[in-house]
């Protein structure tokens, strides 16, 4: 007898809406409301600060690209753990995923909640620092909560972040448009001298880097889905901006790329 062997195969419920979410919504987080007062203290002034954020944008978009076509390539869920399994074997991937999932994922998704947590519980302790126990819990209970929402159904959880990013983008937008009104008015002073007082080195330039593209991390979690999406080689080339290839090759054999 023929042995008929049954793949796991997730559904495609992730449309255009919910891939865009996923990168967009979670670029825009609590990094990017944090992150540009580290980086101008790091840096020492305006203008430096905007070169480093401009760089790592540079960066960001470079490595999308690259994505984008691994994604339409090797339409796997996983993201660079398929990507490092299927070229390089998988002691390399178990040694990725097993870092990530230990360290890496962990201190990120901390760091997010803390940052949230911060800004939650600001508005009740406006006249001091609130205790740390308090931001603490509402982090880990912002984990739990979305931990539960993703895990219950694939729809509604891009409902959610689909709200969200909505949310956070039009937060952005007032910011803009606030900054944009100040300028009108003549408020430039900072822009004056922007580059005074830049702390050139490795150890500023590094910590300034490191800021901007945590702030920019997020681009890559529509390849973690791809086999969720529902028209891959087409929401790839719009999500990141990619040409796209073709697929090729059999998934159960390694790539050469």
């Amino acid at each position: 007898m023929e042995d008929k062997r049954q793949k796991l195969s997730l559904k495609r419920d992730v449309g255009l809406a919910g891939a865009v979410s996923l990168i967009g919504g979670t670029m825009i987080g609590s990094g990017i409301f944090m992150s540009p007062q580290t980086v101008l203290y790091t840096i020492g002034s305006p203008g430096a600060s905007l070169v480093v954020w401009a760089a790592c944008g540079l960066l960001v978009i470079m490595a999308s690209f690259c994505y984008a076509e691994l994604g339409t390539v090797i339409r796997e869920s996983g993201g660079e753990y398929i990507y490092i399994l299927r070229t390089s074997g998988p002691v390399l991937a178990f040694l990725l995923i097993f870092s990530s999932v230990f360290f890496v994922r962990p201190a990120g998704v901390a760091g997010i909640a803390l940052s949230f947590a911060q800004y939650v519980v600001a508005p009740f302790y406006s006249d001091c620092a609130p205790p740390v126990v308090v931001v603490k819990c509402v982090a880990a209970a912002a984990i739990i909560t979305l931990a539960t929402v993703n895990c219950l159904n694939v729809r509604f959880s891009m409902s959610v972040q689909v709200f969200f990013m909505v949310a956070k983008v039009l937060t952005l937008a007032v910011i803009i448009l606030g900054g944009v009104v100040m300028l009108v008015r003549g408020h430039n002073e900072n822009f004056k001298d922007s580059f005074a007082n830049t702390n050139v080195g490795i150890n500023p330039i590094g910590i300034a880097f490191y800021q901007g593209l945590w702030s920019y991390d997020g681009w890559n979690n529509l390849n973690y889905v791809t086999e969720e999406l529902k028209r891959p080689e087409k929401l790839m080339r719009l999500g990141e901006g990619g040409c796209g290839m073709k697929k090729f090759g059999n998934p159960g054999v390694r790539y050469v790329l």
